[in-house]
């Protein structure tokens, strides 16, 4: 049975006209970061969209000055060599991925500022994305000493092309909405005081739109996602043996002292020069 929408702790619903939900990533203090909790709203929030009637089109965006800045550094810090723990925010990456593909209901994300990690993964998965201009996009995954999985091999390379995927997922480097818009990882790009605006624009006129042709457009289109699941399924098993990684503590460590970390495996035990 979906979740009901006044059982989220860190997700905010509100209705608007016309059958528009409006969603709010609801961590102001840190970002919209991600804790157990809330990575776990993530993946059930599909289904409570899909199982409400009354929406044509959600929207979803973050509180404050965030979208979202990715998993709590805690919650992964706490899943170091925990094989059960491991195993369930495996279990839960899966599922965001494929839930949030197979959710029927139009999603449209209006990324007001930083969104990395799972928060990059709901924003870019959202069937028409709207940057600010000044939002900073980022897949922080090889940052923190782990393979770059989510989302990343699915739709990366079929938004922007391998060449801009491989720079962008190997280096972890950021990219502003501007820049995600002329490379094709976003769908449109606005000055962040217009962004609100524009994404209940659209969302009006996909909400009062033809409600069935729109949601079969959107459930072929996403058949060319759906087909690269064996390479995402691949790409997480690769990232969670991150998790038992010095390489992963050492991310972590760099990214709490904003400073580029060591890590142990880039280190050679002897030089043969």
């Amino acid at each position: 049975m979906a979740r009901k929408y006044e059982e989220y702790q860190h997700i905010l619903f509100e209705k608007r006209d016309p059958n528009i939900l409006w969603i709010t990533l609801n961590r102001p203090k840190v970002l919209n970061a991600a804790n157990a909790q809330m990575h776990t709203e993530f993946v059930d929030l599909w289904d409570t969209i899909d199982s409400d009637p009354t929406v044509n089109c959600a929207v979803i965006t973050g509180a404050g000055r965030a979208f979202s800045a990715g998993g709590d550094l805690q919650m992964v810090e706490d899943a170091y060599k925990n094989y059960e723990e491991v195993i369930r925010i495996l279990n839960e990456a899966r599922d965001l991925v494929y839930k949030q593909l197979q959710c029927g209901t139009p999603i449209i994300s209006a990324i007001n500022g930083p969104a990395v990690g799972a928060g990059l993964v709901v924003a870019l998965l959202a069937d028409i994305s709207i940057a600010a201009e000044d939002a900073k996009l980022a897949d922080g995954h090889v940052r923190m000493g782990v393979a770059a999985g989510d989302h990343s091999a699915i739709i990366w390379p079929l938004l922007c092309g391998m060449a801009k995927s491989k720079y962008y997922l190997m280096t972890s480097d950021f990219v502003t909405g501007k820049d995600a818009e002329k490379m094709g990882l976003v769908s449109l790009c606005v000055p962040q005081e217009e962004l609100l605006d524009k994404a209940m624009k659209v969302a009006t006129d996909i909400a009062t739109g033809p409600r069935h042709a729109i949601k079969f457009t959107k459930r072929a289109l996403n058949q060319w996602m759906l087909q690269a699941g064996p390479i995402f399924d691949h790409s997480m098993a690769l990232e969670v043996l991150g998790f038992f990684s010095e390489d992963m503590m050492a991310g972590i460590q760099g990214l709490r002292e904003k400073k580029k970390p060591t890590y142990p495996t880039s280190q050679n035990e002897e030089n043969p020069f």
